[in-house]
């Protein structure tokens, strides 16, 4: 793409990788925006984990050996109708855009249905059910402190939101903007796409207003808003960054 650097955009484990990214090429990064990413908070210990029943507990244990879509592959021509049936909110949150019924869950059938590399992938990265063996929070502290670091998550979501309050901890000396968007779930941009454009396209501008004055001084204090339902009639301008986002 011939792209020197961008911004780059990351939801769930793709906020991991986009992360990991950052790490590795600090000089390419302008700004990292972080949509409800995966893989930053440690695991608690058994003790801080709450009851959970002992029929959840032999349900994890017997699945934890295959990877989340097995299923949908296991079920060959009928894996959208299992798509169908187990995650009727996904196609919900796309009926506003989309006419066609069924095509989101089409969608997600064919990009599982072959041999899930990042599946695997994900399923490798795992210690028990959702966390992470090396925990970003416990690597953020070493990236470049000249990238400022966008974090979105949704208030309904099963991601540990505590985790962003560790990374504007861990960075102090940068820019750390952490919103929590009220009402959202997971899948933040589909929950709340206004509110989810709305800080993207803000994290743009900041990003050209840094590239414009390179020598300028990053921010000594950082940001946090939890961001209400209601929206402002403020429309930001239209950003002239590259943004990149992996796949998750």
């Amino acid at each position: 793409m011939n792209l020197d650097n961008f911004i780059l955009l990351g939801h769930s484990m793709g906020g991991f990788l986009a992360t990991s990214y950052a790490l590795s090429y600090p000089d390419r990064v302008k700004h990292l925006i972080l949509a409800d990413p995966w893989g930053f908070a440690e695991r608690p210990l058994e003790s801080q984990i709450k009851q959970i029943p002992l029929w959840v507990k032999v349900i994890a244990y017997t699945l934890s050996p295959f990877n989340p879509l097995a299923a949908v592959r296991a079920a060959g021509p009928w894996g959208q109708w299992v798509i169908d049936k187990a995650r009727p909110d996904i196609t919900r949150k796309f009926s506003g855009v989309l006419s066609e019924e069924g095509l989101i869950t089409q969608y997600i059938y064919q990009c599982n249905s072959q041999t899930p590399s990042g599946e695997s992938a994900f399923h490798c990265m795992m210690s028990g059910f959702g966390w992470a063996k090396n925990p970003m929070v416990n690597r953020i502290d070493s990236m470049n402190k000249n990238i400022p670091i966008t974090l979105l998550y949704g208030s309904r979501s099963w991601v540990d939101n505590t985790a962003g309050q560790i990374v504007k901890e861990k960075r102090i000396d940068s820019y750390v903007k952490l919103q929590i968007i009220s009402g959202a779930g997971h899948h933040v941009y589909a929950d709340k796409p206004e509110v989810f454009n709305k800080h993207v396209i803000e994290a743009c501008n900041y990003a050209d207003g840094i590239a414009s004055k390179y020598s300028a001084i990053m921010p000594s204090s950082n940001s946090e808003k939890t961001e209400s339902d209601a929206e402002t009639d403020e429309t930001a301008a239209e950003p002239k960054s590259s943004i990149t986002t992996p796949e998750t």
